[in-house]
Order: C-alpha cells, then structure tokens, then sequence
C-alpha cells in the first residue's frame, strides 16, 4: 500500500482468514509458553514473541506497525506518553557525561525534561534557534554530542524546522537528527524524506485525536549507520551485558537496532508502557487521521485570516498563512497542510488574554491540542509556567501568547465564538 490513506485505515495489521478485522485488545499482562526453553529464547532475544506486557504487546505492537508505515520508516515503538517517547529517544543514546543540541522552540515540558531533569541525570543539552545558522549550530557541537533534536512545528511557537538544514549539519558532524513530528503527523510531513533519522510523537494529540487516550510513539527511519560510530554509541556497537553479550547492530542491522534496544534495555528497566486499551483507542484514531487533518488545516487557516484582519489582535502566528516568516519551509516540508493551532496575541497582554479566554463558549480551556474539539490555552501561566520571561521568549512564547487549536467543527461557529470573545476584551 502507497497512500497515506490507506494506511491509516489499513497498516499495521492484516487478519487471515476468520480472524478479527478489527485489531484485537490482547488484554494480558502475560503469556504462556510450553517449556522454559521456549521462554529463554525470548529473554535472549533469539526467538520473536511476547512474555510480558511491560515490555510488548501484540495490540501496541500492531498499532506501533502502522505508525511505522505512515512515517515510512523500519521499526517502531509506542510508550506510555509522548514525554516518554521524547526521553527513551534521547537516553537510548545519551548517558551520563553526554551532550546533545536541540532546538529552544520545543513543547515547555520537554524543554524542561532537558534542561533540568537530564542535566540532573549527568547528560548537557545546548538550546539553539530554529532559525540559527549552519555556522551557529556547528558551534554548538561538543566531541561529546550524541544527536539534535528538534520539533517539526514548534508547540506552541509554531516555528517549522528546516530539516534539510539541521539533517545536513547532523550528518557532517556525525550524530542522527531526531525531530518530533506531532503537530503535521505523517499525513502533513514526511521527515525521513528530508534527512531525519528518528520521530516521536505525542500520539495523545491528532493521532488520538479524541482526548481518550495518552501515548507516545519511536519510529526508526532505518538510514542512520550506527557502525560508523562506535566508540560515540556504544550501546549500539558493542555488547550488552544485561543480553548475554548481544551487539544489537549486529544481531538486528542499522533498521532494527535502536528500537530493539529500546524496548530491551529502557522499556524493561522504565516500564513505560502502553496499556492494550489506549493502543487499541489510538488505533480507532489513525483510521481517520488522513480526514481530519484537512478539516483540522481548514479551520485553523480559516480562523487565522479572521485574526490576521481583527483590531484588538496584536499579532497572528501560523505557518500555514501566506507571507508568514516560514511560509517558504511550509510550502517545501508540508504543501498539503500544517496543522490546526493557532498562537496570536490580544492587545493588552496578560489581562486581556485572561478576559478573552474567559468569554469563549464553544472553545474549551484545556491543557490539550489537536482534538477533534477545539481548545485554547495560554502556556504562560499553564504548560510554561515553569519558565522564566527569557526562557518564554527563549522557546518562542511570549507572555501575551494565546494557543489555539482548532478542531473538527464548522468554522463559521469557531469564527463566531472567537469574535464574540473579543468582544469582550
């Protein structure tokens, strides 16, 4: 199958004869074998199968299929949350006494995540703007540097990543780019086609696109030769101990072996692990995230306009919005569309921000995005609260900074709750 359609209905999974053809909920934290044998061969990584859902399930892992096929890559994982797929991604190849470079525009949570929970953890993360030059982020790089990482729109900036660009300056100085892709989604973006050599997703937001469930997702693009490199990932090219000695490049190839040792080494030993359910939930999601990314794009541009031209709106942030500062990257990285959110600013700040999101009606306030419901939010005094105004201004956020996304409803309603409550400011 070619179209991104097609696997979002159909990837993944395909039942034989009379077998489900919905993807089954293996509702089971374990599984029986006949002898202990059979058993050990799982534990040595010699035979395929499951015997603990901590570390696999084949419900997770029919969903994690999909995925896979979307972004068109060899391997891929699900985790717990996005959060959880951010830091396996990152700490499947950082240790202690390591350095990686990231973009600043990145989710608030997962700046923190790097620049205080990781540095605790003895790895140093450098923060350089989307927008910096190749002479600018080559300076960055230490003989310690493990990666980039970076988000392929900003949450909640907006900014869009040139990834050729920071895929260019991975590949010269040795290291893989790993971009999270969940604000286009494979339906919007195709990473890997530009150079990215790892994604993650929050799969809570449009994957799921329902607010029931939260996950996250590992896809390996299978083209990063860890071999190339083995005294700077070692994890990768050398033996593991804790698996009798097994060099995971040379048992499972360049395709297989960073998601093999993450769920091996960090799912074992972090247990961050999707329930059955929410894999299966996530699943109902995919079957229509090809048609509701186009409505989600549709009403985001749509309410962006109306903003664009509105007297007490300062400013309007959308990638997708002709003449935008990253309309030229939009329009090589994402022709079919960006996403639904939209960041603008009210005049009069912090105050009327307030007064405007109290006013809406059909607009919920949520700590969300990327529902089929539209949502808003204003991550100063929420998801970034924990940021200083320089570190806001650092990540892309200003304090006036209003997030909205926009879901899957008539936009002439989305239009008129957002002038009514503008009304009132």
């Amino acid at each position: 199958m070619s179209g991104i359609g097609t696997k979002c209905v159909q990837g993944g999974y395909t039942p034989n004869n009379g077998e489900p053809r919905q993807i089954p909920v293996i509702q089971s934290t374990t599984f029986k074998y006949d002898t202990s044998e059979d058993m050990g061969k799982l534990f040595d990584l010699e035979a395929s199968g499951y015997f603990y859902t901590r570390l696999a399930n084949p419900t997770s892992d029919y969903v994690a299929k999909k995925i896979c096929e979307m972004e068109g890559g060899t391997a891929a994982m699900l985790t717990s949350s996005g959060m959880a797929a951010s830091f396996l991604a990152v700490f499947n190849i950082c240790s202690c006494g390591d350095h990686f470079i990231s973009s600043s525009a990145i989710y608030g949570g997962t700046y923190n995540l790097f620049a205080v929970t990781l540095k605790r953890m003895g790895i140093e993360v450098t923060f350089v703007s989307p927008d910096a030059s190749e002479e600018e982020i080559d300076a960055a790089f230490k003989p310690n540097t493990k990666l980039i990482f970076g988000e392929t729109i900003a949450n909640p900036a907006l900014d869009v990543l040139d990834i050729e660009k920071f895929a260019k300056i991975a590949h010269k100085n040795g290291v893989p780019l790993i971009l999270d892709n969940t604000f286009p989604t494979p339906v919007n973006c195709n990473p890997f086609k530009w150079g990215a050599d790892i994604v993650t997703h929050a799969t809570t937001k449009y994957m799921d696109g329902h607010g029931s469930a939260v996950g996250g997702a590992i896809v390996d693009s299978g083209n990063f030769d860890w071999t190339k490199y083995p005294e700077k990932y070692p994890g990768l090219c050398t033996p593991d101990e804790s698996y009798h000695g097994i060099v995971y490049t040379e048992r499972f190839g360049i395709g297989g072996a960073f998601i093999t040792k993450c769920v091996a080494q960090l799912m074992r030993d972090l247990g961050v692990a999707p329930a059955p359910m929410n894999a299966f939930l996530l699943n109902l999601g995919l079957e229509s995230l090809h048609v509701r990314m186009k409505r989600h794009c549709e009403n985001g541009l749509a309410v962006a306009k109306f903003l664009q031209s509105h007297p007490k709106v300062s400013w309007v942030k959308y990638p997708g919005l002709e003449g935008s500062k990253d309309y030229e990257l939009v329009k090589k990285y994402m022709p079919e569309g960006t996403c639904g959110v939209v960041s603008f600013g009210v005049k009069g700040g912090r105050e009327a921000a307030s007064k405007f999101m109290k006013s809406l009606k059909l607009v919920a306030i949520e700590t969300h995005v990327a529902d089929a419901r539209s949502c808003c939010l204003h991550p100063a005094t929420s998801t970034h609260r924990q940021l200083s105004d320089a570190e806001l201004y650092e990540c892309g956020v200003s304090p006036d900074l209003i997030r909205m996304s926009f879901g899957i409803e008539d936009s002439a309603d989305l239009i008129a709750d957002v002038s009514q409550a503008l009304d009132n400011v």
